[in-house]
């Protein structure tokens, strides 16, 4: 099958924002290989200091919660000021590899969810980001949260083959 931007339009989708949704389903797909061969033990390794394999896992459903809330033109709350300092280590309880890629393509889902309820005339209104309330705009947001997913999935899947030994 062709990769997810050659199948064609998205149904829902904005013909503008179709490249941000081929973007977030091609991900979604990547995310299939994410985990494989990887035990819970091994999620949390750091090779030579790297990003771990979790932390990117975690880290997709983060940053997506995140920049959407921001391109719906909301500020993070309490909640998820939290998760942001909880996304590096494994938590307690540990989720398993399975649980952090399920957790990632639930919110991939969200995003996608969140894209086919964008209209047009929304996409170049102004949106403040953090803190310090960084220029962005609707379109922005959504672009960014689609390529800073790919970049994860795609360190996860290289990650995931380091800690495996290469058996991925």
């Amino acid at each position: 099958m062709p990769e997810a931007w050659l199948r064609g339009p998205i149904d829902g989708v904005d013909a503008f924002l179709q490249p941000a949704a081929h973007a977030l389903v091609q991900a979604r797909e990547d995310l299939a290989v994410a985990g494989e061969g990887v035990s819970t033990e091994h999620l949390w390794l750091r090779p030579n200091g790297a990003a771990s394999l979790g932390y990117h896992l975690r880290h997709v459903a983060g940053s997506l919660d995140r920049l959407l809330t921001y391109a719906r033109g909301a500020q993070l709350d309490a909640r998820q000021q939290a998760a942001l300092g909880l996304e590096t280590g494994p938590g307690n309880p540990s989720e398993g590899v399975r649980q952090l890629v399920d957790q990632a393509r639930t919110a991939i889902d969200a995003a996608l969810a969140q894209i086919r309820d964008t209209r047009r005339e929304e996409l170049l209104e102004p949106r403040a980001v953090g803190r310090k309330a960084l220029p962005s705009t609707v379109l922005g947001l959504l672009f960014h949260a689609a390529e800073h997913t790919t970049r994860h999935v795609g360190q996860a899947i290289t990650t995931a083959r380091i800690v495996a030994g290469g058996t991925t």
